[in-house]
């Protein structure tokens, strides 16, 4: 997508837009919403995520998964 010109932060905006939604949708439903504990185990659920994400980059980069 950044090859056809579009701003990578703006993609990044939008998926993590959609996944936020999904992920609300998936707790709540369609007409409801998160609770302040309900965002808490989201987030928590993201950063789980992305610190994987990391580690196998890590890996990546030092030939651990070549």
């Amino acid at each position: 997508m950044k090859n056809e010109g579009l701003d990578p932060q703006l993609v990044s905006a939008a998926l993590m837009s959609a996944s936020g939604i999904y992920a609300t949708f998936s707790v709540a439903g369609n007409a409801g919403a998160l609770n302040d504990t309900g965002v808490d185990k989201v987030v928590a659920t993201y950063r789980r995520n992305l610190e994987h994400i990391q580690a196998q980059k890590k890996k990546e980069v030092q030939g651990g998964n070549a």
